[in-house]
């Protein structure tokens, strides 16, 4: 889904012209823009203006700190791609043998 600024506003509590700061000191945001100029906002920016908002006002970071902070994040990730995707298995596999457990002892309860 596509937002517009004011969309973001709306969702986020951040204004727009705090939005249109953070777009010139922190580099992982760009929002792209229309063919009129306007400003779009994807997910992945939905995503990236809930952490920027967080690290500024709950870890009292910087606009330009938590930019740093959000790099770093993706970086790691990214160094981390084939751990984290192995976790997330993991964490599937473990989810089913849960289910699967329940409802082995629900079905001995009946």
């Amino acid at each position: 889904m596509i937002y517009s600024i004011g969309d973001v506003e709306e969702l986020t509590g951040i204004k727009t012209h705090v939005l249109r700061y953070w777009e010139d000191v922190v580099p992982s945001f760009t929002p792209q823009k229309d063919v009129s100029g306007r400003r779009t906002y994807t997910q992945h920016d939905l995503e990236i203006i809930f952490r920027l908002k967080y690290l500024i006002n709950e870890k009292k970071f910087t606009a330009e700190g938590a930019g740093l902070q959000i790099l770093e994040e993706a970086q790691y990730v990214q160094d981390n791609a084939e751990i984290i995707q192995q976790i997330r298995e993991a964490r599937r596999e473990l989810s089913e043998i849960y289910f699967m457990v329940k409802n082995f002892k629900q079905n001995e309860t009946n």
